[in-house]
């Protein structure tokens, strides 16, 4: 194993590195008790939008964009720092909505299946074909989320299941029961797993017409309910699983959607697609405003646009968030 070349750094001797670099430093004090609360490196990712960059020719030829050491001029550390807090803050307002549309979604599956079987999660006959299709690399997909279940099950510390368990040893949960063992993982991968019709008829009691939505809006805020959970820069990464976009005439206040692929692969449209299932689950809610007041707050600079995030312009006045 090779040696790291680079030798260990103070948090003052990082501070000289960064104002070499070119950023404004104005508050040394302020700039320590930042490094030492949140880390060089966790900050960095906040750094980012104000390094210098220019354009090279990669090796197939295509041009490709090379972001330098070196910091724009008038890039602040305060800048940095504000940016960091904004992320932070908002990871809290997204994790809010998520919570809500989490156990929304909980609630009418058990609803929806739990009439028809209470143990339709771990019954393969009441999903997807394709849930429990044999394939030659091993257990099939519904194996494995039962498995994933069962780990989530025996982790448990909730005062319910140890009761259900003295009165009912040896009894499965009902679903009504089970899905408060599931995390938003789980969630995700079983909605994928139902069948067609009931997919459907999930999407449509949140007024959607297609399943494929809702379907691919629970894994892209999977994705995110994760970035913030591990306390990661949220505001400006690109979706890894975004969903497929939505239809021109699938419901007005998703049309500003189509055609916006930045939107579309970022933040905002896990962000819509919240604020669109709260207006089934809460139709009462202040998170748009409470959304809508903190992004107000979002560091003004010359080297940070909101677009980044995927937020349309005037996005607050679209019909979605009024």
């Amino acid at each position: 194993m090779s040696t790291y070349p680079k030798p260990y750094k103070s948090i003052p001797e990082l501070l000289t590195l960064i104002q070499q670099r070119g950023m404004e430093i104005t508050d040394i004090d302020a700039a320590t008790r930042c490094l030492k609360r949140v880390g060089y490196y966790r900050l960095s990712g906040y750094w980012f939008p104000f390094r210098k960059s220019h354009v090279a020719t990669g090796a197939e030829g295509s041009a490709v964009t090379v972001i330098e050491d070196d910091f724009r001029a008038g890039a602040r550390f305060s800048d940095v720092s504000d940016l960091y807090v904004f992320d932070k803050n908002l990871r809290m307002i997204i994790l809010d909505a998520v919570e809500r549309v989490e156990v929304s979604l909980k609630v009418s599956i058990a609803d929806l299946l739990g009439q028809r079987d209470p143990l339709a999660y771990i019954n393969a006959a009441e999903l997807h074909p394709n849930f429990s299709r044999k394939n030659k690399q091993g257990p099939t997909d519904h194996e494995r989320w039962v498995a994933q279940y069962r780990r989530l099950e025996e982790r448990s510390k909730e005062e319910f299941a140890k009761i259900f368990l003295d009165r009912h040893p040896g009894t499965e949960f009902p679903i009504w029961m089970a899905i408060e063992f599931w995390d938003f993982g789980a969630l995700s991968h079983f909605i994928s797993g139902m069948k067609f019709s009931d997919r459907q008829a999930l999407a449509a009691s949140y007024g959607l017409t297609r399943e494929d939505l809702l379907r691919g809006w629970v894994r892209a805020i999977n994705v995110v309910r994760n970035t913030c959970a591990h306390h990661s820069r949220l505001w400006n990464r690109p979706l890894i699983d975004h969903p497929s976009p939505p239809k021109q005439g699938d419901h007005l206040w998703l049309d500003h959607l189509v055609g916006d692929t930045i939107a579309q692969r970022r933040l905002y449209t896990a962000a819509a697609a919240l604020q669109f299932l709260l207006r089934s689950v809460s139709i009462n809610s202040s998170w748009a405003a409470r959304l809508k007041d903190h992004c107000g707050t979002f560091p003004q600079s010359p080297h940070l646009d909101f677009r980044q995030a995927g937020f349309p312009a005037n996005w607050q006045q679209l019909p979605l968030w009024a």
